[in-house]
């Protein structure tokens, strides 16, 4: 059964954050970067592709430029709109569509290249509707497609207090946060909004039960997310040389405890 408050939590809180949700990836330019390199190893012009909980449409702009054949699929309303206003704006082609990941029943089966789901795990805090999500995945891509799946890592909490405010390690409610990662723990539960946050080294094992061929595991800012905010006001020759270092090494498995968001990229078997 769907939690329909949990839906409703996460609908309402990207309804009234729109703006700021399309200017995160502008702040968080090495995530996006870094995300963007790896989707380009895979895509090619005229591909089509399922950006499921795209939000306001950053990837799906940036795929449509690159020539794929686009679907937005969100919860939110008012990010499709945004996206659909957004692609008219550049002449872009886009199509927009309102669902729940949980059920893709409304979208024809086998029909994409590759499917991006790059937000919904981020609030899915039972189990079975993280299962659900990416078995309803599976039925759209065609065979040997490409699967782009993101995560926030349950290490985030540690890394946005320090940069943001040290200080909040005084709160009782924030320090409550933090034992999460004192007991080793994922975290399900309300954050930015309803949220899960999952330990890095529990990726591979959720995506064991699928029929997938792991072909990358990502810490998408890789070693840079604690320096970012400075890096980012360098010039960009100095940012692109950081962000081909950052690349080559991303990957590597004692720097996915540095991440705030982990990437997995399977295809179908």
């Amino acid at each position: 059964m769907i939690d329909i408050e949990n839906l409703e939590n996460v609908r309402q809180f990207y309804d009234q954050t729109v703006n700021y949700e399309w200017d995160r990836l502008e702040r968080h330019k090495v995530e996006f970067e870094l995300t963007k390199r790896y989707i380009k190893r895979y895509l090619k012009p005229n591909d089509r592709v399922l950006d499921l909980g795209g939000g306001p449409g950053r990837y799906s702009l940036f795929l449509s430029e690159l020539g794929c054949d686009v679907t937005l699929a969100d919860l939110s309303h008012n990010n499709v709109t945004y996206a659909m206003n957004k692609a008219q704006k550049l002449g872009l082609p886009l199509e927009g569509l309102i669902v729940d990941s949980r059920d893709l029943s409304s979208i024809g089966d086998e029909q994409y290249d590759h499917v991006l789901c790059m937000g919904p795990m981020y609030h899915l805090l039972n189990e079975k509707d993280r299962i659900k999500t990416v078995k309803e995945c599976l039925k759209k891509l065609k065979q040997n497609g490409t699967y782009f799946v993101a995560f926030v890592s349950s290490y985030s909490f540690v890394w946005d207090y320090l940069i943001q405010n040290p200080a909040l390690i005084l709160d009782k409610k924030r320090k409550s946060d933090l034992e999460f990662m004192i007991n080793d723990q994922n975290f399900a539960g309300h954050g930015w909004s309803d949220n899960y946050f999952i330990r890095p080294h529990d990726i591979l094992p959720f995506f064991e039960k699928f029929e997938l061929e792991k072909l990358h595991l990502i810490n998408c800012e890789s070693f840079l997310y604690m320096r970012e905010a400075e890096l980012l006001n360098q010039p960009l020759d100095v940012v692109s040389a950081w962000l081909d270092l950052a690349e080559q090494v991303c990957e590597r498995e004692d720097f996915l405890s540095l991440a705030e968001h982990l990437m997995y990229i399977g295809r179908k078997k």
